[in-house]
């Protein structure tokens, strides 16, 4: 194991909706940079489906994870959204900006990207919230790299 993978973060399921086609990916580089206005920041790798469907669209959801839902999580970031239709198994309502608000949650922000800039192989998209919820009781949940990464996949 590396180094970096020891930095704490939360697990999130970031949305989008392009040209009414949705998808989503789980995450754990999620930020907040800004209190006023409210602001958030997602990295997404360039060949995510989701990264275009956020620079398509323009906005996304951060749906924050509560501690047991590792298997929410795994859904949706261990297949591809051009292979698997990633909403058929979970319930979920569009927010303002028309990105997917995942039901179970434990909450989420929902977001129009007011900036975006390439970094190496991510971009980094800055999201001002324009709605936000906490739709459950509980701990979010904290990302630990054994829990979705075996050692044998050599994750740089």
């Amino acid at each position: 194991m590396k180094a970096r993978w020891l930095i704490t973060n939360g697990v999130y399921v970031i949305t989008a909706n392009w040209n009414g086609r949705l998808n989503g990916m789980a995450a754990a580089w999620v930020t907040r940079i800004s209190a006023e206005p409210v602001l958030v920041a997602v990295a997404i790798w360039h060949e995510n489906l989701t990264y275009r469907y956020v620079h398509g669209s323009g906005a996304f959801a951060v749906n924050i994870l509560g501690e047991g839902q590792q298997e929410l999580a795994r859904w949706f970031g261990r297949r591809s959204g051009r292979q698997v239709d990633k909403f058929s198994r979970v319930e979920y309502r569009l927010g303002p900006t028309g990105s997917p608000i995942l039901r179970e949650a434990l909450a989420y922000l929902d977001c129009r990207v007011v900036f975006e800039k390439a970094f190496g192989d991510h971009t980094l998209f800055v999201g001002e919230v324009v709605e936000e919820g906490i739709q459950g009781k509980g701990t979010p949940l904290v990302y630990r790299h054994e829990d979705y990464f075996s050692p044998e996949e050599g994750r740089v």
